[in-house]
């Protein structure tokens, strides 16, 4: 962000209600959430779907990966520093259903269902982190609050000094979490007038329950978005659980263990654009599958192509769109975070997913990126109205000239 945009950060109105339970960031020590994650999983789907309308109405012709829960997660590490206005607006955008402590208690819920995930067959791997420039304060209570959240920790980046070496480091960390997937998110110049970057990182890699036969994975026909017909690699079989409502058909394809499962979702035929289905809808047809009620019938076969799909985008001007554009300001309050934090900088998300005839592979990362405020200059005088000049010998006085400004814009 350009250094005038760096201005100091306007006077934000009450803060969030502290969150509970709240630890020293060094040595946390954290209960048993006391609340459900599902509320949470329902915004977070609210909210992708929001990302993915929005997406696909930029780019209709493009293939889209995105992770809400990551996308959740790095912004949701912001939240906890935004105050005021600004944490009105990212809530609104973000869909939580509650603040304040029961926020705390439900984040805590999240964390804990996504540590759980992983079993025989499946690893899912998630990690959050607060990247700070030494050089500049983060608030104690910041840090405890997003290592009660999202077991953050927090390390020090010379973001300020070598935005390079600090670019790199983030990086690393982030290739690492998502096993090589998402080398690559940020680098110097993008991260070059940051004072903390935050990050989120997830990583998938479960089997089927029942895997397809690659011997009955064939050429067909797909009809592109463009409306161009090109060849993909179809895998078919299968006895899969299937739902309809609203046009919408949805599958369920399990992952071993049960626990989690990819439901593809076929729009109705005569549905064009980027048509999406209602948050609602979608929660019904998944929680039908779920649980094998409702309109679930069984014993579906389905031919869906093989895919591996990326994407690496900024996010700052879509979310803007949707309702988040005060965070981007200066007239934004993450003074939570620090009292030196003036908005967000960079919003960087990338994605892929790998589908296959054993399983899906799938990554993601996001980084959020907090400006500092701008140092405060010397004081300024404005010679915006008549003025005099002088011009004269120091030593002795001598006035050499003098003249009376009335309009500079004549001679």
């Amino acid at each position: 962000m350009a250094a005038a945009a760096l201005a100091a950060v306007g006077c934000g109105s009450s803060a969030p209600a502290p969150l509970a339970g709240l630890t020293v960031a060094r040595g946390v020590t954290t209960r048993e959430p006391a609340a459900s994650p599902r509320p949470l999983g329902a915004a977070d789907t609210a909210f992708g779907l929001g990302v993915l309308g929005a997406w696909c109405r930029s780019t209709p012709d493009a293939n889209i990966v995105l992770s809400p829960s990551s996308l959740a997660s790095g912004l949701g590490l912001a939240y906890l520093g935004a105050r005021g206005s600004t944490a009105q607006a990212m809530a609104g955008v973000l869909h939580l259903p509650v603040t304040g402590p029961a926020l705390a208690a439900e984040l805590q819920a999240r964390s804990a269902a996504l540590r759980g995930l992983s079993g025989p067959g499946v690893t899912v791997a998630s990690s959050d982190q607060v990247w700070a420039d030494p050089g500049l304060r983060t608030r104690a209570s910041y840090l405890n609050a997003v290592a009660t959240a999202y077991q953050a920790g927090v390390a020090k980046v010379p973001l300020q000094r070598d935005p390079a070496q600090a670019a790199a480091q983030i990086d690393r960390a982030i290739a690492t979490a998502t096993r090589g997937h998402i080398p690559q998110l940020l680098d110097g110049p993008s991260v070059h007038d940051l004072g903390w970057v935050l990050t989120d990182a997830l990583y998938l890699d479960a089997a089927w329950a029942t895997p397809f036969d690659a011997t009955n994975t064939k050429d067909g026909t797909f009809r592109t978005a463009g409306g161009r017909d090109v060849t993909a690699k179809f895998m078919t079989g299968g006895q899969f659980r299937r739902t309809q409502a609203a046009g919408w058909t949805a599958v369920a394809l399990p992952y071993r263990g049960g626990r989690l499962a990819m439901v593809a979702l076929l729009p109705p035929a005569s549905a064009g654009g980027c048509v999406l289905p209602s948050a609602a809808g979608l929660g019904a047809m998944t929680g039908a599958l779920a649980q094998g009620a409702g309109s679930v019938t069984g014993g579906t076969t389905v031919g869906l192509p093989k895919i591996s799909l990326s994407t690496k985008a900024s996010l700052k001007s879509l979310l803007g769109g949707l309702g988040l554009g005060i965070a981007f300001t200066t007239a934004a309050d993450f003074t939570g975070l620090s009292p030196a934090a003036c908005c967000i900088g960079l919003l960087e998300h990338a994605a892929t997913l790998q589908v296959g005839e054993k399983g899906t592979v799938a990554s993601a990362a996001t980084a959020v990126g907090m400006t500092p405020t701008a140092a405060e200059g010397p004081p300024q005088v404005m010679f915006d109205r008549p003025y005099l000049l002088l011009v004269t010998d120091t030593r002795t006085g001598e006035p050499l000239f003098l003249a009376r400004v009335a309009d500079p814009a004549t001679s």
